[in-house]
C-alpha cells in the first residue's frame, strides 16, 4: 500500500512542485505589502499545490514513452509499471478538478482560472505540442511555470498588478537557462528520445550563448522590481549579488560547456530563484533602504 501511495505522490514530482510554491509566498507578500492571513497562504499553497501535481501526473502520462527511452526518468511510475497510464491519467485529470474547486471555494476564481490556465497550458502547449516539435519548447512552455506569482498575487488582490507581471517575467527568462543547463547533463537521452531540445538541435556552442543572454536579461529585469515593486536596499544587494554569481557561472559554462559545469548552474539556478524570491518577501517584511 505504501509503495502504490509514494507512486502516486511521485507521479506529482513534488520537488518541482516545491520550486514552484516558492515564488507565491513572496508574491503574496508584495501583494499585500506585509504578511497575509496564514489562512490564505495555506489555501492558496494548497490548491496550487494541487493543480501542479495534476498537471505533472497527465504529464508522465502523456511522456511515457519517452521516459521509458531515457535513463534519467526509467524510474518514474509508468515507466517502471507501478501504476497503469489510464490510472495516472485519471489520478491527474481528478486533481485538476479539485484543484479549481478549491481555490474558487476558498480564495478567488482568479486564482482558479489562472491555476487551471497554467495546467492546461503546461499540457496541451508544452508537453502535447512543443516538447517534440520545436527547441523553443521550454522558452515558450515555460510560460506555464511562472504563473504561481500571478496566482499569489490574484490570491492577495482579486487582479494582475504590474509587479506580479516582472515577477512572472522573472520566472519566465530563467526557465530557459535552468533547464538547458540540465539539457546539456542528459543531451544524449534527448537525442535517443528524439526530444529537440536546444542542445540536441543547436549544439552546445549556442545553449551556452543562448544561456548567458538569458542570464544577462534575467538580471537586468530583476532590477525592475526594485523600481516598479518599489523594493528597498535588501532586495537591491541581493538582485546584484546573486544576479553577478548568475552571470559569471553562466560565462565559466560558455567557456567550458562540460556536463559538469551544465549541473553547476542547474543547481546554482535554483539556488538563485528562492533566495532572489526570499529577499523580495525578506524586503517588503523589513523596509529597509525604502
Amino acid at each position: 500500500m505504501s509503495t502504490r501511495v509514494g507512486a502516486y505522490v511521485r507521479l506529482t514530482k513534488p520537488r518541482i512542485i516545491l520550486l514552484l510554491l516558492v515564488t507565491t509566498v513572496p508574491a503574496m507578500i508584495l501583494a499585500k505589502g506585509g504578511m497575509p492571513s496564514l489562512w490564505l497562504i495555506t489555501a492558496t499553497l494548497s490548491g496550487g499545490a494541487v493543480a501542479a501535481g495534476g498537471a505533472n501526473a497527465i504529464n508522465q502520462y502523456l511522456d511515457r514513452d519517452i521516459d521509458e527511452v531515457m535513463r534519467r526518468t526509467r524510474r518514474r511510475p509508468l515507466p517502471s509499471h507501478q501504476i497503469t497510464p489510464h490510472r495516472a491519467l485519471g489520478f491527474g485529470l481528478v486533481l485538476g478538478v479539485l484543484a479549481f474547486a478549491f481555490l474558487t471555494a476558498t480564495v478567488n476564481l482568479l486564482s482558479a482560472a489562472l491555476a487551471i490556465g497554467a495546467m492546461a497550458f503546461y499540457v496541451l502547449v508544452y508537453t502535447m505540442w512543443l516538447k517534440r516539435s520545436s527547441p523553443q519548447n521550454i522558452v515558450i512552455g515555460g510560460a506555464a511555470g511562472a504563473v504561481p506569482v500571478l496566482v499569489g498575487w490574484a490570491a492577495v488582490t482579486g487582479r494582475i498588478g504590474l509587479p506580479s507581471l516582472v515577477m512572472f517575467a522573472i520566472v519566465f527568462l530563467w526557465t530557459p537557462p535552468h533547464f538547458w543547463a540540465l539539457a546539456m547533463k542528459y543531451e544524449r537521452d534527448y537525442a535517443a528520445a528524439g526530444i529537440p531540445m536546444l542542445p540536441v538541435v543547436a549544439g552546445r556552442d549556442a545553449t551556452t550563448l543562448q544561456i548567458l543572454i538569458y542570464a544577462i536579461v534575467l538580471v537586468v529585469t530583476s532590477l525592475v522590481l526594485y523600481a516598479v515593486g518599489h523594493m528597498g536596499l535588501i532586495y537591491l544587494v541581493a538582485v546584484a549579488a546573486l544576479g553577478a554569481v548568475f552571470i559569471a557561472t553562466a560565462a565559466r559554462l560558455r567557456r567550458a560547456p562540460t556536463p559538469r559545469a551544465a549541473m553547476r548552474l542547474f543547481r546554482y539556478s535554483i539556488l538563485y530563484l528562492a533566495l532572489l524570491f526570499g529577499a523580495v518577501a525578506l524586503d517588503t517584511l523589513v523596509h529597509v533602504g525604502r
